[in-house]
């Protein structure tokens, strides 16, 4: 009896390893990652935070597990599951890109203050705000 527990019967935790198969546990590493990259932000902030490379973990998961999905799996309900949720990533990304081009930086401190604020929260400093821009 084999009593290995990473090979068995000539496989990797006795799972048939082949190119989409790798895809779709790049796709579950992706999402894993996500998590433990926004626990970390949380704890380190002391407040929840939902930084941009959750969005980025979140997109890359999906797209690599759709592929799994359409290629190997070849399951619609799979296939629907994934379709889809790449969408609001996308948006959650370009609304952090747009937030974070609003900050502006304070002339005293450096330090960036986000939109709307009238005084750097840092130094006290009066910022000038930048003005909207115009379509």
């Amino acid at each position: 009896m084999d009593s290995n527990i990473f090979w068995h019967d000539g496989k990797f935790f006795g799972i048939e390893w082949h190119f989409w198969k790798v895809i779709g546990w790049a796709g579950n590493a992706a999402f894993t990652a996500r998590f433990l990259v926004q626990w970390h932000a949380t704890e380190k902030k002391k407040q929840v935070v939902v930084p941009s490379a959750f969005w980025w973990l979140s997109l890359a998961g999906s797209w690599l597990l759709l592929s799994y999905a359409i290629f190997s799996a070849k399951n619609s309900v799979f296939i629907f599951a994934n379709a889809f949720n790449w969408i609001p990533y996308i948006r959650n990304l370009i609304i952090h890109r747009r937030h974070k081009q609003a900050h502006t930086d304070c002339p005293g401190c450096g330090k960036s203050c986000p939109p709307q604020s009238n005084y750097c929260f840092s130094c006290g400093v009066k910022l000038v705000v930048k003005e909207p821009a115009r379509a």
